[in-house]
């Protein structure tokens, strides 16, 4: 692609990106003349939060619902297959708590499973009738009932059995499937011989091992990686979507584990992650800013001065920054302190622009990584802050606006549902950096694209944070009810909505790896007319800094169209009007 003019995006109003459709949405809280309009921003966004949660395909699990559903399946496999509690208990553990499994294997071959899984309906020894017993481990007399054994028959003195039970419960969660003492045997021991022999630290050790395994050996279930969360979570895969967030407000992926990472695939964030912590960016800033020195060859960084350098000890040796030969061939023939004549002439030769050619490579490299990087830590930064804002609003501030304007702190969830969304799309913008370096460069249209998607979406972004933020200032620090707040709650609870639809809109088409530019930089579904030329060129009207394309507000500009958005609050107003009806700036 020679030039931007070759990117179009579409400008077809039925599928506008930024608003997508939001024209119905939108139309709550544009309505002036309606009383009830306040009261119906809360319901819809009402309505929403809790799609959201119907939507969820995931269950948050306490130590009580564990422990609950745990038992529910034990009793329904005791109950069906008309079986011990502790052998339902073996069998569960064994199929990693899948009951359908247990319910497969068990009535397709009851004696195999049964083998396999240590629960022998015969003992292998049968107990004689005499007084005294040796114990196959101390080889010592004991009287009967100081004998005990598994399902095998194989006798024990009860000292022994505690000490082998002790020293494996100690060993970790593979007491859980403990077998007979005999190498040969490979009887189960169940809870109930391992509770009727154990001490009680060893005890809850037990049955604490027990009740991880319902979440460590279930596939559908798994631990909030948070630092000191002891919820579980279930998960029901169908709708592709792997972000979890826990009680503890903490988000994850439930493929990786990592982070919540949308739109970025687990393949990606692995990447970033490992680029983020190895050492290959650390060579290419000793390629990039440093030279080795001719002699011993450790790399040397020249941060000011001539270009006498002097290598440190014990190598000390003497050197020209530019050649790399010694000084000692160097002086005013050659230059000075701060010249080089030998370097400029054997430049000319072509003698350096091999190595001049790594350094350049690994100094753009260098560059391009540090730019994702720094704008990736950057977000993360402003959404940690975001979260002890959100925190700050909802044990302060909340109550403190609710005194001021005689308002029920009910009517002012808009304000934690704002910072809530902030905190999201913050997540969501950072992890659009780690998707845009790993961008192929060679995909102009998609790149171009890109960005302006991610600029409209920093410049929507920064419109609620502000909004959320200083412009509450002034109703913080009121000293009575003020008429405007009305007209605040209505601005940022419109902004709120227009901003999570644009980044819903943004997620969705780079999970689709912006499938709607071609290879010929043509949004697919734009029609072959001139006409989505003025959107390519609202999106060059201006680069930030890092080349990320920001607009001047309007993102419809044909002749067709019937509206047109403030640059300001985003309102989408009717073409005729020449006023915003949301904040009454002129267009």
């Amino acid at each position: 692609m020679d030039s931007e003019d070759d990117l179009h995006y579409s400008t077809d109003d039925d599928c506008d990106f930024y608003s997508g459709d939001m024209d119905m949405g939108m139309a709550y809280y544009s309505d002036e003349d309606d009383p009830e309009a306040e009261d119906f921003v809360d319901d819809d966004n009402d309505d929403y939060f809790e799609s959201r949660r119907r939507e969820q395909n995931f269950t948050i699990l306490n130590e009580f619902d564990i422990r609950q559903r745990q038992e529910d399946d034990i009793t329904r496999i005791s109950s069906v297959l008309s079986i011990s509690r502790v052998a339902s208990i073996v069998l569960l553990r064994h199929f990693n708590w899948s009951v359908t499994k247990v319910h497969d294997e068990w009535f397709a071959d009851e004696t195999r499973v049964r083998k396999l899984v240590g629960l022998l309906e015969e003992p292998v020894v049968h107990a004689s009738n005499a007084r005294e017993h040796t114990c196959g481990i101390c080889f010592e007399s004991h009287p009967a009932s100081r004998i005990k054994s598994a399902a095998c028959g194989h006798p024990f003195c009860a000292s022994c059995w505690e000490g082998y039970i002790s020293t494996s419960i100690n060993d970790g969660p593979g007491c859980l499937m403990l077998r007979c003492p005999v190498p040969s045997c490979g009887a189960v021991v169940g809870e109930d011989m391992v509770n009727s022999l154990a001490s009680n630290e060893d005890r809850e050790k037990y049955a604490r091992y027990l009740l991880r395994s319902y979440v460590e050996d279930n596939k559908k279930t798994k631990w909030c990686p948070a630092p000191g969360c002891e919820h579980a979570v279930l998960f029901d895969a169908g709708n592709g979507n792997y972000d979890v967030s826990c009680f503890c407000s903490y988000g994850f992926c439930w493929n990786c584990t990592e982070e919540a990472h949308r739109p970025v695939d687990c393949a990606t964030v692995e990447k970033w992650i490992l680029k983020n912590s190895a050492e290959s960016e650390n060579m290419n800033w000793i390629l990039a800013n440093s030279k080795p020195c001719p002699k011993c060859k450790r790399p040397i960084e020249k941060n000011q001065g001539c270009m006498h350098m002097t290598c440190t000890p014990p190598c000390k040796f003497e050197f020209c920054w530019l050649c790399l030969g010694a000084w000692s061939d160097h002086g005013e023939r050659t230059g000075g302190f701060y010249a080089c004549n030998r370097y400029e002439v054997a430049k000319q030769d072509g003698a350096y622009d091999e190595a001049e050619k790594r350094r350049e490579m690994a100094r753009n490299s260098l560059e391009r990584y540090t730019h994702y990087y720094e704008r990736w830590a950057s977000n993360q930064t402003s959404r940690q802050k975001a979260l002890a804002d959100l925190n700050q609003m909802q044990n302060v501030h909340i109550e403190k606006l609710s005194d001021i304007h005689c308002t029920p702190e009910s009517q002012l969830k808009f304000i934690s549902e704002a910072w809530l969304q902030i905190i999201e799309c913050r997540r969501v913008l950072k992890w659009t950096y780690a998707y845009g370096y790993y961008l192929p460069e060679q995909e102009h249209a998609k790149r171009q694209f890109f960005e302006y998607l991610q600029g409209e979406a920093e410049s929507g972004l920064e419109r609620l944070h502000q909004c959320a933020e200083k412009e509450l200032l002034q109703f913080l620090n009121a000293e009575g009810p003020s008429k405007e707040f009305n007209d605040f709650r209505t601005k940022l609870a419109g902004l709120t909505s227009v901003t999570r639809n644009y980044f819903e809109n943004l997620v969705r088409a780079l999970e689709n790896g912006l499938s709607d530019v071609n290879s010929h930089g043509v949004s697919s579904g734009t029609s072959s007319k001139s006409t989505a030329g003025s959107s390519s060129k609202a999106g060059r009207s201006g680069r930030a800094k890092g080349g990320i394309i920001r607009t001047s507000g309007s993102t419809r500009s044909d002749d067709n169209a019937t509206h047109w958005s403030c640059e300001h609050c985003t309102y989408v107003n009717a073409r005729s009007a020449t006023i915003c009806e949301m904040c009454h700036q002129r267009h």
